[in-house]
């Protein structure tokens, strides 16, 4: 039921499909379609070549962390979707198709690669995750180099008592998302 009334509001709130489409990196360096629920206006590749050409303010922000905080980009609903992290619901279905687990690192785009530097290869040795330690330990609220160490932190340490506990804390930060960085 809760996927429905999302995709219906996704529908009647704003033009364009309901589900979207983004290609990142999973184990072993193999690209897969991550799925998503729409969040943003059907035109936001033109707006965000408009607003980097245009402000130089946003552009390092951009360049730094991947994100916009008060990003024009993203629709009403796209703001809670976001905010509560229940666009990423339809990554269960890349669960379903083995492309990523529910716990694990970040998944990256392939302009993400360098930044990991010496850490990528481990990194991408496990599959990546709809939550993991970076997501519930302050997401965009932290620098890219501290999301880097999260994810391979959780890759050196990986088990199944660490899954608990991110689970655990992933409702934490679902049910009561306050400041942690979703946006």
């Amino acid at each position: 039921p809760l996927f429905l009334m999302i995709m219906i509001l996704i529908k009647f709130s704003s033009r364009g499909p309901i589900f979207f489409f983004h290609k990142r990196i999973g184990k072993n360096n193999q690209p897969f379609n991550c799925i998503k629920f729409r969040t943003m206006h059907p035109e936001a590749d033109d707006i965000l070549l408009n607003l980097l050409e245009n402000n130089l303010v946003l552009k390092e922000e951009f360049e730094k962390t991947q994100k916009i905080k008060n990003d024009p980009r993203i629709t009403v609903i796209g703001k809670i979707l976001r905010k509560t992290s229940l666009d990423e619901l339809p990554q269960f279905i890349n669960v379903l198709r083995m492309e990523m687990s529910i716990v694990g690192p970040r998944p990256i785009i392939k302009s993400e690669l360098i930044k990991y530097g010496s850490s990528i290869k481990k990194v991408l040795s496990i599959k990546p995750g709809i939550t993991g330690l970076w997501q519930v330990s302050g997401r965009n609220n932290l620098s890219y180099k501290k999301r880097v160490f999260l994810d391979s932190l959780y890759v050196s340490n990986v088990s199944f008592l660490m899954d608990l506990r991110i689970i655990i804390r992933t409702f934490g930060v679902l049910l009561f998302p306050l400041d942690r960085g979703a946006y």
